[in-house]
C-alpha cells in the first residue's frame, strides 16, 4: 500500500521541469471545497463588477452612431 510518506519521499526525486504536471495531478485528486468555489465565484462578480464601473460611461462624451446602410447587390433567388 503507497502511504503519503512514501508520495512525498517520491515527490523529491521528480524533475523539477515536471513539479507543474505533478501538482495539477495532485489537485484533480482533492476532496472540493464547495464553500471556496463559492468563494472564487463572488470574488470574479467582484472583479467583474470593478471592470464594468471602471469603464462604464467612457464613450460618454464620443456616442456611437449608427451609419447609413448602403446599397446591397440584388442576387438570383435559390430555389
Amino acid at each position: 500500500m503507497v502511504t503519503r510518506e512514501t508520495l512525498k519521499k517520491e515527490i523529491d526525486n521528480v524533475q523539477d521541469q515536471y513539479l507543474g504536471v505533478l501538482f495539477k495531478i495532485i489537485k484533480t485528486f482533492e476532496i472540493p471545497d464547495e464553500s471556496n468555489d463559492f468563494v472564487e465565484i463572488e470574488n470574479d462578480k467582484q472583479e467583474w463588477f470593478q471592470f464594468i464601473d471602471k469603464f462604464a460611461g467612457c464613450l460618454e462624451g464620443d456616442p456611437i452612431e449608427r451609419g447609413p446602410q448602403g446599397e446591397f447587390e440584388v442576387r438570383e433567388r435559390l430555389e
